[in-house]
């Protein structure tokens, strides 16, 4: 098999001995002479799966807890530091240093993507249609459900976690897809799609989560007021602007370029300014909510723990789904994974917008990265063992 550039991930580092197929090729493409038997899934699995990560990856919990450290240091020790950051407003929830942030640590991921390669997934119509009814039907009801079970008490952090279920995966799952040896075309494209289905259906299915659904079973929400338009309207800045940036730059880079210029010069160079961008607007969400976050450190635990619950859920009920309907492994990573993520950086944009930059729903935004690096590297884990066990075992023949 023909190998090109290294695969790059969303923070733009090389994930060590992982490689990707160079744009001619399909997924059926075999090299002669080679078996494909013992080449490239063994060695790649041989490579334990934090080694693979980049240094900035492997390491983001620890930078995301430093981040909320220093946050709440700044918060606590210059108490005028609120006043300041809300001085120059971009859009009418969002000052100026926090609209850059968000903006920063979104356009490197959508500049990334495959666009061309829409056609490589959409002729598979059984992983078309499974990712599409697990990310925009089955994925937001289970954070829903979840949300009113462990947070039906306190409406902001429920409110904050039911946006981030709407907020389908673009970021760091094509690491865990890649590391996990699913199809890297088909996670590229889905991402491409979700991009596409949020800027369309984000606000609708909001309007429909917080105020139709809880109204329609008799669930309280008093105290909540939004603006679907405004909710329009943010999805449209921080994730629009980013996408049409990211597809603008692909298209510039690849014509002038190559693709190859493209995916192991350029990429590598924005990569790490995603995880910049995150950890700086993390350390002023923190330095915001530090009084908060120091006097309940209960209400962090309480956010934790339905999320637990919804990386299990979506996870092992997308693996199991893409084994029933016969698709290969790499396409079942791909599935389990695209619809057990959540595009944490839209659903931080979208609650300090709506409901302000110290609310709870923004807290319950920025909880979710802390939680789903660890949960879904431990699921890589599992991907890869079950790999072995239903995949890779070895066909007894009858005689």
């Amino acid at each position: 098999m023909a190998y090109g550039a290294p695969v790059i991930d969303d923070r733009g580092g090389t994930l060590a001995g992982v490689e990707m197929l160079t744009e001619d090729e399909g997924d059926d493409v075999k090299d002669p002479g080679v078996d494909p038997t013992t080449s490239g899934d063994e060695d790649l699995a041989a490579v334990p799966v934090i080694a693979r990560l980049s240094f900035l990856d492997r390491f983001l919990p620890l930078w995301l807890g430093l981040a909320m450290a220093i946050g709440i240091v700044v918060g606590r020790t210059l108490p005028g530091v609120a006043s300041r950051l809300a001085a120059t407003q971009v859009t009418s929830g969002t000052s100026l240093p926090i609209f850059i942030g968000l903006l920063v640590m979104m356009y490197p991921v959508l500049a990334k993507v495959r666009y061309d390669r829409l056609t490589t997934v959409t002729r598979d119509r059984r992983l078309l249609i499974s990712s599409l009814v697990l990310n925009w039907l089955v994925g937001p009801a289970v954070m829903f459900a979840l949300a009113w079970l462990f947070l039906g008490d306190l409406a902001p952090y429920r409110t904050g976690l039911i946006i981030v279920g709407l907020a389908r995966c673009i970021a760091m799952v094509l690491i865990w897809n890649d590391l996990s040896g699913g199809n890297r075309e088909a996670g590229a494209v889905l991402v491409a799609l979700n991009s596409l289905f949020q800027i369309l259906a984000f606000a609708l299915l909001g309007y429909f989560y917080l105020k139709t659904l809880p109204s329609w079973l008799g669930l309280a929400t008093q105290g909540l007021t939004f603006s679907i338009a405004k909710i329009a309207a943010t999805v449209g800045i921080f994730l629009g602007v980013p996408l049409v940036a990211g597809y603008l730059t692909r298209l510039w880079g690849e014509r002038t370029r190559g693709r190859e210029w493209y995916e192991s010069t350029l990429l590598p160079r924005l990569g790490p300014f995603a995880l910049y961008g995150l950890l700086y607007t993390v350390v002023i969400l923190f330095a915001l909510q530090g009084r908060t976050i120091t006097a309940h450190p209960g209400d962090v635990a309480r956010i934790a723990l339905p999320l637990l619950c919804y990386f299990a859920i979506m996870w092992t009920g997308s693996f199991a789904l893409g084994r029933a309907l016969g698709l290969p492994y790499d396409r079942t990573a791909t599935l389990a994974f695209t619809a057990a993520g959540n595009n944490f950086e839209l659903a931080i944009a979208v609650t300090i917008d709506v409901f302000g930059v110290t609310s709870g729903e923004a807290l319950a935004g920025v909880v979710g990265p802390l939680i789903e690096v660890p949960v879904l590297v431990g699921l890589v884990y599992v991907s890869l063992w079950a790999k072995r066990r239903w995949y890779d075992a070895p066909v007894e023949v009858t005689r």
